[in-house]
């Protein structure tokens, strides 16, 4: 299966990581990709942190990030710097997603 995680808010960090990783540890591609007030948990290195886990790929708004001051410094470049195509993306090879 493919998921897809939709983050557009910074209140459910715990959530995202448990939901992640529990799929792709069960073999299941997981796609994330962050808008809105999620691009806020780009600055937490337990959200980026993601990238590294196997069958797990992120992305993030890059118009979002950059319109609420986040620096890109510190992201793993692993965590593609996109845009709503890459939403759109993961829409469309997603079998669910999850809107958190």
């Amino acid at each position: 299966m493919k998921l897809g995680i939709h983050v557009i808010s910074d209140r459910h960090l715990d959530d995202i990581v448990g939901i992640a990783k529990a799929a792709a540890s069960k073999g299941h591609e997981v796609t994330v990709f962050t808008m809105a007030d999620g691009v806020k948990l780009l600055e937490n290195p337990a959200f980026t942190g993601l990238c590294k886990t196997p069958n797990v790929k992120m992305s993030f708004c890059d118009h979002n990030a950059t319109g609420m001051g986040i620096s890109k410094d510190g992201i793993p470049q692993d965590v593609i710097c996109g845009s709503q195509y890459n939403n759109a993306i993961m829409v469309n090879i997603s079998d669910r997603v999850i809107v958190l």
